[in-house]
């Protein structure tokens, strides 16, 4: 009984000892085997490990591709335009026993801050060079400075046991303090623009009425012109037609044109004529059927001379004056008398 009570106790013991002795390295980790501060062993491997119980211990670091958010900085390019730049990293642990001698017990914290340090200088140096402007870093190039940013950290980093894999700028805006003026700038260039297309379209729009202007002057111009030759052809065409009608019977010419004259001169229902009427104008009216005095020949057409025909100004000269007279038409005065009073005066007075 008593050897009994003394084995258990020993069992348990060497059972605590036993498993304090054992470790398990998983595949997404590395692990460090430390004694009193000092790297005894480096367990990379997944599975189980041992070591010494109670004086040694077992430091584990994560094996997987980490990521670190940079703080966002201010960088200024060759053509002085201030540029706020926020970017990440991704980056492993390269060297877990150059890792754990670079930062000691401060582990990835410390790690992360001294290369948020080195990323930060990185990219002042890289975005800042002699010719590397804005444009360009908001452009396609900014790949291969990224590129350039991420290879020169790598260099760095490499003394803290890590592997810089990628670098990228997230964002590139411009600070606060000048975004306004940059909105300002923008809408007057939009404006100027805006004001240039307006000024282009309002040239082409002043070219387009003036050539349809210039259209209507010359196609209204083409077509008086065109009315007055057909006018003039019309015109010589009845004249030729009065000339050769005129060279055909000039007495019954003669006669149309005193019914024409006849037409003319007494109109309406209430007009009437005091004249004498022996004259030449009622030579038909009295049946003495003469043919008029024959006028001096006009030019034809084809430049030969035919007899012109009477116009109606001759007509008219011809013929006294006639003017409105009243309603009731006084009776008729004799012959005799009438001839005298048409001796008397030239033109017989119109009565109302």
């Amino acid at each position: 009984m008593r050897k009994t009570t003394f084995i258990l106790p020993v069992i348990v013991v060497a059972i605590v000892v036993f498993l304090s002795s054992l470790f398990v390295v998983d595949e997404r980790e590395k692990a460090l085997v430390l004694q009193f501060g000092q790297i005894k062993a480096v367990k990379e491997e997944p599975g189980l490990a041992f070591k010494i119980p109670f004086i040694q211990e077992v430091v584990k670091y994560d094996d997987r591709i980490l990521s670190l958010d940079t703080d966002t900085i201010e960088v200024t390019p060759s053509d002085d335009r201030r540029l706020v730049v926020d970017a990440f990293a991704r980056y492993r642990i390269a060297d877990v026993v150059q890792f754990r001698q670079a930062v000691g017990v401060g582990g990835v914290r410390t790690a992360e801050d001294r290369l948020s340090g080195i990323l930060n200088a990185q990219i002042r140096e890289t975005l800042g060079a002699d010719q590397v402007t804005s444009d360009v870093i908001l452009s396609e190039d900014r790949r291969s400075l990224t590129n350039r940013i991420r290879d020169n950290a790598r260099t760095s980093a490499r003394s803290l046991g890590l592997d810089v894999v990628d670098v990228r700028l997230k964002q590139t805006n411009l600070p606060s303090q000048n975004l306004e003026a940059t909105f300002a700038r923008m809408r007057a260039e939009r404006e100027r623009e805006a004001a240039d297309e307006i000024a282009r379209g309002n040239e082409a729009a002043q070219r387009v009425r003036a050539l349809a202007d210039r259209t209507v002057v010359e196609t209204q111009s083409e077509a008086e012109r065109e009315a007055n030759v057909i006018r003039g052809e019309a015109d010589a065409e009845r004249n030729a037609i009065f000339a050769e009608a005129y060279g055909a019977d000039q007495e019954f010419f003669a006669f149309y044109r005193s019914l024409q004259a006849y037409e003319t001169a007494i109109q309406g229902s209430n007009s009437s004529i005091v004249m004498t009427p022996q004259g030449e104008f009622f030579e038909y009216f009295n049946g003495q059927g003469q043919a008029a005095p024959a006028a001096a020949p006009a030019p034809s057409v084809d430049g030969e001379e035919q007899a012109a025909a009477p116009t109606d100004e001759a007509v008219e000269e011809a013929a006294p004056v006639a003017e409105e007279a009243p309603a009731e038409t006084p009776e008729p005065a004799p012959a005799d008398s009438a001839a005298s009073d048409a001796d008397s005066d030239e033109d017989a007075p119109v009565s109302q």
